[in-house]
């Protein structure tokens, strides 16, 4: 077989069994009597489809061991104990409003995801030292604006500012991201299915509209396991070490956009497509976040917004732990600085479990969102200046902020550059109108509510 023709997120690399070490860790795995095994593997040559074999056996073993009777937190998967370990959720308003300011809120929460998602886009993967130089540099600190080309060449040089990023002078629209592909998936998942859609009916439009190659890291192994016909839930789980990152958090949107003012109902719907690929604080990931956004149409107080999204999961884990933690460093007034400090001092970015993990992330969701105080640059620029996972934070962000101002109060110097249009890789959607998707949007809710 044709070494091109081996495309590598389909096969177990070694920073993969690093990945997978530090995920049983952080789940209360005792690895003890793998580490050996682990060592050994991860000195073979992955690239040679032979030893493959030992690197899936020792996933298979990792899958087995059981959780340390001492482990502190109790993270179900299935949605019942989920619900067993939620408390109450916060008295939120009753959604009154008109079907034409809805659909101006579900627009500005279209809106607010696409821009979001642009500002961090040309700079994803960036570590904080090369962020911070570069914004120095510039004289943009704090980050106020979109990215731009045209910077002296000695800049372009020093960070590796290259034209095959999307700074904002080459966009005509928001180009193709998984950030927006997924939220377009959601969309069409609800029209063609409804409410009573199941894990299955995501797994099978994912085969049928979504190429394999479009997708990444969990969701990239999910969809091999469909191939293999492993079905939903075990297509998360099975030699999955990406189980617990960030791509379903970035899934949640349309279902909160589908369900306004309905968290409870919001977060279910993000259940049935989380599991699909990730397990624990993976799909607590995505119920938080469709929690949120459903909120965010009802109310615009953003502690609401964050305590609703957190009744949606359970209190015993560790995503709610550690959005608790960031709360309680805005209630004591430090600053946003201060904030991004202590994230970058918990978390590595230089390992990719840590970069593009669940938790890391949501932290920073909620920096953006607390220090932000409802003012859509500020939020957006909060949760991208951060690093970390800089489109989908920004993105995140800055749908919750669209649907809690609407698109008519969203500043014109975000909203202009993508000129109401997105390209996506999904079948049907090449090239669409935003405010298109957002009457598509208005449509599903009179439909399923």
């Amino acid at each position: 077989m044709s070494r091109n023709f081996r495309h590598w997120y389909l096969y177990i690399r070694q920073d993969d069994l690093d990945v997978e070490k530090k995920q049983c860790e952080d789940e209360g795995k005792d690895i003890s009597s793998l580490i050996s095994e682990f060592e050994r593997v991860r000195k073979l040559d992955l690239e040679d489809f032979s030893n493959q074999i030992p690197a899936y056996d020792l996933l298979d073993k990792t899958s087995h061991l059981p959780i340390k009777k001492d482990y502190p937190y109790k993270e179900p998967s299935d949605l019942e104990g989920i619900r067993a370990e939620r408390i109450p959720a916060p008295k939120i308003p009753r959604l009154k409003i008109t079907d034409k300011d809805l659909e101006d809120k579900i627009y500005g929460a279209w809106l607010g995801r696409v821009c979001g998602c642009l500002l961090g886009k040309p700079v994803e993967g960036w570590l904080h030292s090369r962020m911070s130089g570069y914004l120095k540099d510039t004289n943009r600190l704090p980050l106020s604006d979109y990215f731009s080309i045209n910077v002296p060449d000695k800049i372009k040089d020093k960070y590796k500012i290259t034209s095959d990023r999307p700074f904002i002078e080459t966009v005509k629209c928001m180009p193709e991201d998984d950030d927006t592909n997924y939220t377009v998936i959601g969309l069409n998942i609800l029209k063609r299915y409804g409410a009573e859609f199941t894990p299955l009916d995501v797994a099978n439009f994912w085969m049928e509209s979504l190429p394999i190659l479009h997708t990444a890291t969990a969701e990239r192994l999910a969809y091999r396991n469909f191939c293999l016909l492993i079905e939903p839930p075990q297509s998360a789980s099975f030699r999955n070490p990406y189980r617990e990152w960030i791509g379903a958090q970035i899934r949640a949107d349309c279902f909160g956009y589908a369900t306004p003012g309905k968290p409870e109902r919001s977060a279910e719907f993000a259940w049935r497509d989380a599991c699909i690929s990730h397990i624990k604080n993976g799909i607590y990931g995505e119920m938080f976040v469709a929690g949120m956004i459903s909120t965010a149409f009802a109310s615009d107080d953003i502690l609401t917004i964050i305590k609703s999204g957190l009744a949606q999961i359970p209190a015993r884990s560790r995503l709610y732990e550690n959005i608790n933690l960031v709360m309680d460093w805005h209630s004591k007034g430090i600053s946003y600085d201060e904030a991004l400090e202590r994230i970058h001092r918990r978390y590595n970015e230089n390992f990719s479990y840590d970069l593009v993990h669940t938790i890391s992330n949501a932290m920073i969701v909620v920096i953006g969102l607390l220090w932000g105080n409802l003012d859509y640059e500020r939020s957006i620029c909060n949760a991208v200046q951060a690093c970390f996972d800089t489109d989908c934070n920004g993105a995140t962000v800055g749908s919750i902020i669209g649907a809690v101002l609407g698109a008519k109060n969203l500043p014109k110097k975000w909203t202009k550059p993508v000129h109401d249009t997105l390209q996506t890789g999904i079948a049907g959607y090449n090239m669409v109108r935003i405010s298109e998707l957002a009457r598509e949007t208005l449509k599903i809710i009179e439909r399923i509510n």
